[in-house]
């Protein structure tokens, strides 16, 4: 029994002291767990920084900021949505739209913040920033860093070698079709992307993370399956390639150029690498900035600053169909509506999107904090879809464009 007694006492202090050296995680992994409570999530969404490890990204010299015009008009009353006009304030509330703003020919004609949000949130991007990190591919494509996207990842990230990305090219997991095993579902407390949520709160290595992903579903580049943990293993071909940290690369070769108006914020593991797939946090100003660079083909005024073939490679839908059927196109990153004409956009869990349509000169940016986003059994074919076509509709009611 003394033997017991010690034993379970040993036990005690063990624990004891693993709380207290990992007291940071345990903590930073409870507000994790929380993280999309009803009641918190609008509140987070705008101060992840203080959630998970980051790197503040500088506001660039007052010179470089790009001033927008504004030319403030209504938004349009409906939508028509399968046969039915929807009321448009309606769905923006009934989606927990934090922020939207309208672009139309580089001026802002709508922009509103909601939900006790404001113009100076930095909102959390989560998928959005995959079309980010693509564009960084179109630069270090340009500046030779990168010499083909058909390379294979290993040639640029040596420590996946082993894992179910051998064999894969930098063009498979562009077009989220690695053929990796990797469960995308949310919902699923045990998927994989909550697994690796987990791993993130809890300071562990993405790197490994993606490391020891080694079941495949099917070959590379033979289906596409979304899979974020693809974005990661480009973020690391990219570290490879240029020799700086995601967020140096970024911000010297994008936030630096694009006239961003304030500091931006990027979540990393507790090793300082990016979390690249997910971690991008900015204005609502600065997504809608963004998206009016791949308006004008990568251009600021009379700087490239992301090289025009790519622009329109990355954006062009190019990427094997979906192995579930999933309507929307893929090209590198970004995505292409169903019966798309000319229109892309990028787009993150719990409705955030950055929505172009060059023909229309139209910009959407969107943010929300939309619990009922995955929620498919309320909206016939996906929240994803028919905020598309509330993206359609407002582009149609300030321009002249109709959808083909």
């Amino acid at each position: 029994m003394k033997f017991l007694k010690y034993g379970v006492l040993g036990l005690v202090v063990l624990a004891v002291i693993y709380v207290i050296f990992n007291w940071s995680n345990i903590q930073r992994l409870l507000r994790v767990n929380s993280l999309f409570d009803e009641g918190k999530i609008v509140h987070n969404f705008s101060n992840m920084n203080g959630l998970l490890h980051s790197t503040l990204l500088p506001i660039p010299v007052s010179d470089t900021k790009h001033v927008w015009p504004v030319d403030k008009q209504a938004l349009p009353e409906t939508f028509l949505w399968n046969g039915e006009n929807l009321n448009v304030k309606d769905i923006l509330e009934e989606t927990s739209t934090t922020a939207l703003i309208v672009v139309k020919d580089g001026t802002i004609v709508s922009e509103d913040y909601y939900l006790g949000t404001g113009i100076d949130d930095k909102r959390i991007s989560w998928s959005m920033s995959k079309s980010f990190v693509s564009s960084l591919v179109g630069v270090a494509l340009a500046n030779g860093d990168i010499k083909n996207i058909d390379d294979q990842v290993t040639d640029y990230a040596p420590s996946l070698k082993g894992s179910a990305y051998e064999g894969a090219t930098l063009r498979n997991v562009l077009h989220m079709a690695s053929g990796v095993k990797f469960n995308e579902d949310y919902l699923d407390k045990g998927s994989d992307i909550n697994k690796m949520g987990r791993t993130l709160a809890m300071g562990g290595s993405l790197d490994k993370f993606a490391a020891n992903v080694k079941t495949r579903a099917r070959e590379p580049g033979s289906g596409r399956q979304y899979c974020s943990i693809d974005t990661h293993v480009i973020s690391m071909v990219l570290r490879n390639a240029t020799g700086k940290t995601l967020q140096d690369y970024f911000l010297e070769n994008l936030w630096s150029k694009m006239g961003a108006g304030a500091n931006a914020w990027y979540n990393t593991d507790k090793d300082g690498n990016a979390f690249a797939l997910g971690g991008l946090n900015m204005r609502t100003r600065d997504y809608a900035l963004f998206g009016e660079l791949f308006r004008n083909g990568g251009k600021r005024g009379d700087e490239q600053i992301i090289p025009a073939d790519w622009v329109v490679a990355s954006t062009t839908e190019s990427a094997p169909k979906d192995v579930e059927g999933f309507p929307p196109g893929y090209g590198y990153q970004w995505w292409m509506p169903p019966k798309a004409d000319g229109e892309f956009y990028a787009v993150g869990v719990y409705g955030q999107y950055i929505y172009v349509n060059p023909k229309a000169g139209i910009v959407i940016a969107k943010n929300s904090a939309h619990r009922e986003f995955m929620d498919e059994d309320k909206v016939p074919e996906t929240h994803m879809i028919r905020n598309l076509e509330l993206f359609r509709g407002i582009a149609e009611h300030y321009s002249d464009w109709e959808r083909r």
